[in-house]
């Protein structure tokens, strides 16, 4: 049986985004396994203290299990209130361990062999941040396995139309037919986003689209997918663009090395990607060939 993790840091945001993440698991057949990380207090840091005090422990994990539970029981609520005949019934479990979050994650993507981890775009104040910038960046920079970030808006819970921003890679023609395991569940539609400016070479372009929609048709084996060229200034733009206007449910993209992803996830440009992007993002590794929703 497959397996959704989320992280949760107990937040609003981190909460919208296990709602979400149970919407998805409901349509794809999928268990739910909640996860928290919890870290050493300050003052026992500060203290220089060789170990942490097993009371001290055991009373914090305790205290994380309960706070697992009551969100446990509110998506429990939520799925007995949306199953129709149709619908899957997630089993929904959740697991506290000290550590990082991002550690955590990855072993148990290991050991669920996990399709898929949802967590929020934003966190809790003081408490294990689920942040672009901190630990969502971290998590995004080494997996090796697809990560969907969910702002802390209120997101419709339907998915009629999936963008998947490219720049016509080879491989990600492999990743496309990863999302087409997704989009079936729900009939959904997949529009190519090919994003570049106005001096891009019309009929270079043509014959490149070409050869990579012939390696889509040969390799996704799904109905629904469609291409759409998007001339903007730059692809921060152009992904705006389609964000708002191209009534989009979910924006898919490939986490590679390069100035404009980097200019995502780092630095001041964090509040602009807040302001464009109101839906789920989600981030494929470049190497997630494979990947079965």
């Amino acid at each position: 049986m497959k397996t959704i993790l989320i992280p949760t840091d107990f937040s609003a945001a981190a909460a919208n985004a296990a709602r979400y993440g149970l919407f998805l698991a409901q349509h794809l057949q999928a268990d739910i396994q909640l996860i928290h990380a919890f870290k050493v207090p300050a003052e026992a840091r500060a203290a220089a203290q060789t170990a942490w005090p097993l009371n001290d422990y055991e009373q914090v994990k305790r205290d994380c299990v309960l706070e697992l539970d009551n969100l446990r029981h509110q998506l429990e609520l939520e799925t007995i209130a949306s199953v129709s005949p149709r619908n899957y019934i997630s089993r929904i479990t959740g697991t506290a361990e000290l550590g990082e979050v991002t550690v955590m994650t990855r072993n148990l993507v290991d050991h669920y062999r996990s399709p898929l981890v949802v967590m929020g775009m934003s966190g809790a104040g003081n408490l294990q941040r689920l942040l672009i910038g901190s630990s969502s960046r971290e998590l995004i920079d080494k997996a090796t396995f697809p990560v969907l970030l969910v702002p802390d808006l209120p997101v419709t819970k339907q998915l009629k139309k999936i963008a998947f921003a490219t720049d016509l890679s080879k491989g990600d023609i492999q990743i496309i037919h990863s999302l087409a395991s997704l989009a079936r569940p729900f009939n959904a539609e997949i529009l190519i986003a090919h994003i570049t400016d106005d001096k891009y070479d019309t009929v270079a372009r043509q014959h490149q689209v070409n050869e990579f929609m012939s390696g889509v048709t040969d390799q996704a084996n799904y109905g629904q997918i469609y291409y759409r060229h998007i001339k903007s200034m730059d692809v921060d733009h152009g992904l705006d663009w389609l964000s708002e206007h191209g009534q989009i449910d979910l924006l898919a993209m490939v986490h590679r090395p390069h100035p404009f992803f980097e200019k995502i996830f780092k630095g001041s440009h964090t509040q602009r990607l807040a302001r464009h992007i109101r839906i789920p993002l989600l981030v494929f590794p470049p190497d997630a060939h494979g990947v079965c929703f």
